[in-house]
């Protein structure tokens, strides 16, 4: 490991085949979104609902779809980056093969990466989903019944409870993208981290995974984290002025 410099990034991405990118909070605090645990982040600002309090209680299901419509986590409305843009440049060249991310934003989305090369580990905040059945529900048909007439959300199929597609405190994390992740990770020969702390297991285990497996790890971080020793490259640094940079 050693600090390095954008241009040495660059080589490392130019010599791979198979490169993945996996992004956390750092790549969108560069758009506006705030980050979850510092001071000022999300939970500073208000308790999580668990998964648990959500399915449970009444009163804490209420309290997430008010937070929902009012936009108070801020994890809706911001625009994609210069990070974001040359992550969507990079799949568009054909040298990454999946954005792996922590985020819930949509913001990889929005910058043009197609859906079926992003996987969402901890889902998405634009949508909702039925906990019973899976199907897809958009914030847009409840508004309405919810603000006007109180009515908490309930599936239009089945008539389960239906949440936020966010993975929250408590909940399962998914199946499906957790198997996407893993089998990216095992596929690449590049990983490159973007703007995590890599504290949050099982996502954090990524990283490690690939460079178990042969792959060359970089981290892009402004702050240390506790990977820096087992990675190749280390840039402490805004992500959006690096990437830009390649």
């Amino acid at each position: 490991m050693h600090d390095t410099s954008p241009s040495d990034l660059g080589l490392e991405i130019e010599r791979a085949r198979r490169v993945v990118v996996f992004t956390g909070a750092g790549i969108s605090t560069e758009s506006g979104v705030p980050d979850f645990r510092s001071p000022g982040g999300v939970w500073s600002r208000m308790t999580p609902i668990s998964f648990q309090d959500f399915v449970g209680d009444e009163t804490r299901r209420r309290e997430a779809w008010t937070r929902t419509f009012s936009g108070a986590a801020r994890w809706t409305g911001a625009k994609p980056n210069a990070g974001h843009a040359a992550v969507a440049r990079l799949v568009a060249r054909g040298k990454v093969t999946a954005v792996i991310t922590q985020n819930v934003d949509n913001l990889h989305h929005d910058s043009g990466v197609p859906a079926d090369k992003i996987v969402e580990l901890h889902g998405n905040a634009h949508y909702a989903r039925c906990l019973a059945c899976g199907l897809r529900h958009e914030f847009e048909d409840f508004r309405a019944s919810f603000l006007d007439g109180g009515e908490i959300p309930v599936c239009r199929e089945c008539g389960g409870l239906v949440k936020s597609a966010t993975i929250s405190f408590g909940q399962a994390m998914p199946a499906e993208q957790m198997a996407r992740a893993e089998a990216a990770t095992l596929d690449c020969d590049l990983f490159v981290v973007l703007g995590s702390s890599l504290v949050v297991y099982p996502a954090a285990s990524f990283p490690l995974l690939a460079k178990r497996n042969g792959a060359r790890l970089v981290i892009v971080n402004r702050e240390p984290t506790d990977q820096d020793d087992y990675a190749d490259l280390v840039l402490h640094d805004e992500i959006g002025q690096v990437m830009s940079a390649l």
